[in-house]
């Protein structure tokens, strides 16, 4: 299909920003969401936001999917637009994973991983059904304790190493 040329220009793209502003509010009745509810509520979406779009700032996360309407993609796609914009002041150094606190860490490969694997918050064996307790407002279930781990965690491809399983790249070599 070839390219058509729209007509209208400036004033054509004004009014379809201005239609889309007033769309994503939704009805004035209810409470606006704050950044803060976003940022708060909507954790794991503020954090694939700030993971994809390669910034961590959770407010101008929050920010992105408060003004992309809730979609993600538009989000992610807005972050990574004004990451552009910013100067690069330095410069990461790698992390030692084995300090990492650890949440989640779940091995397919190896059953048996040295400092063992923990299943930590997932959705990936609850059953995929809506919870509809979630309507009625303001319960917090409250977690199961456990304890956290605090001591380092060995690295796998560490033990692959010592046991010679690993090949150094040409220049360690």
């Amino acid at each position: 299909m070839p390219y058509v040329a729209v007509k209208g220009g400036e004033q054509a793209i004004e009014n379809a920003e201005t239609l889309l502003r007033s769309k994503r509010r939704g009805d004035p009745a209810i409470p606006e969401l704050t950044l803060d509810q976003i940022e708060q509520q909507l954790t794991l979406a503020v954090e694939r936001v700030m993971c994809e779009g390669n910034l961590y700032d959770r407010e101008l996360a929050a920010l992105a999917i408060k003004q992309s309407w809730g979609d993600l993609v538009e989000a992610i796609f807005l972050l990574r637009a004004y990451r552009t914009t910013l100067p690069r002041l330095y410069y990461s150094q790698p992390l030692d994973t084995s300090k990492m606190q650890i949440q989640r860490r779940i091995s397919s490969i190896f059953k048996d991983v040295p400092g063992g694997q923990s299943l930590g918050p997932t959705f990936d064996y609850i059953h995929r059904l809506l919870d509809f307790k979630l309507m009625a407002e303001g319960e917090v279930p409250a977690a199961a304790e456990a304890e956290a781990i605090t001591e380092p965690v060995p690295r796998v491809i560490d033990t692959l190493d010592r046991e010679g399983l690993m090949q150094g790249e040409m220049g360690e070599m």
